[in-house]
């Protein structure tokens, strides 16, 4: 399979596997999921040279914040999913192991936490937020989710595009 093809599942699929877990999270732990807004809202700020807020909430609301942050953080999650291949290498997809996706995984907590919450106004690594240490063991224990859900993507792969040929040959067929 074309390794372009396996980092584009991957990277959708352990996003999708994080954005379940915080929905899971809400339902056991009642903690809201990420507002994916507020991080279109940041980015939309950028081209006009807005790097930094005090707080990204206290911003100005801009047109389909929304839209631009839930597909920024699934193109992301595609970036992250090419660095596992870069460092893991390709024949890695062929007998994935846990410990580099779950090594990518955690090590992803370091965008959010130098880039993301400064800009964004909560200070490095959550510090400017009202229980620093949960929102940091939050961030890591989400980003160890993306982790496993690279792993276990990758493990089901062969299953996936073995589905996806079938699908493909009965769409020909058909027509």
């Amino acid at each position: 399979m074309n390794t372009l093809i396996v980092v584009f599942l991957l990277g959708i699929g352990a996003t999708a596997a994080m954005d379940l877990w915080s929905i899971l999270r809400k339902s056991l732990l009642g903690i809201a999921p990420p507002n994916y807004g507020m991080v279109g809202r940041w980015l939309a700020y950028m081209p006009h040279g807005k790097f930094r807020h005090d707080s990204i909430a206290a911003s100005a609301p801009i047109k389909r914040e929304h839209y631009i942050g839930w597909i920024a953080h699934y193109l992301i999650g595609i970036v992250f999913a090419a660095v596992l291949i870069a460092v893991a290498g390709k024949p890695w997809i062929l007998n994935p192991t846990i410990g580099p996706a779950l090594m990518v995984g955690v090590g992803t907590v370091v965008a959010p936490f130098l880039l993301m919450q400064p800009g964004m106004g909560a200070g490095i690594a959550s510090s400017r937020t009202l229980k620093p240490n949960s929102a940091r063991l939050h961030s890591l224990i989400n980003h160890a989710v993306f982790g496993l859900g690279l792993w276990v993507g990758t493990k089901t792969l062969p299953l996936h595009t073995g589905m996806i040929r079938k699908r493909i040959k009965l769409r020909f067929r058909a027509a």
